[in-house]
């Protein structure tokens, strides 16, 4: 390959680059590792974490019978809390949350604790059962126990 040749693909190549929208790249950049506590029996905690796997996590279970104490060292509200709880990056993410919004808080790092979906919502992630779903909200939650609404599914 000429020189010349050289340059002008390695320019179209960067060109392209910068044209692909952030949040594709953003989508590119290793994820964190996540720590999962949760029941060793508990079944839809690991079809959540077969679900967080599947969307690239590198993920670490730490199996408990009493999540009390990291749920409370974690700052989780108790009218939030459910069966697992799970700690990634500087977050902490509370029960079935989607994992696009795991990776969107990750991506966009606001300033909150974590995210949580308080109960079992059936339809949730790991929370399937067949075409079934209950609306439920993604909560956003601070140390202080401020929560809103992240999101509605």
């Amino acid at each position: 390959m000429k020189r010349r040749d050289f340059v002008r693909t390695s320019s179209g190549i960067a060109a392209a680059w910068l044209l692909v929208p952030r949040t594709v790249r953003a989508a590119e950049r290793a994820l964190p590792a996540m720590t999962v506590y949760k029941s060793p029996t508990c079944g839809c905690c690991k079809n959540w974490v077969t679900l967080a796997k599947g969307a690239g996590f590198s993920v670490r279970v730490v199996d408990m019978d009493d999540l009390a104490d990291v749920k409370r060292n974690a700052g989780v509200p108790v009218d939030l809390q459910s069966c697992h709880t799970v700690l990634v990056g500087a977050y902490v993410v509370e029960g079935h949350v989607p994992l696009d919004l795991v990776k969107k808080m990750l991506d966009e790092k606001p300033k909150f604790a974590g995210l949580a979906v308080g109960g079992m919502p059936v339809g949730a992630p790991g929370m399937e059962q067949g075409n079934m779903k209950q609306p439920y909200s993604v909560t956003a939650f601070t140390r202080d126990g401020k929560t809103s609404v992240y999101a509605r599914r």
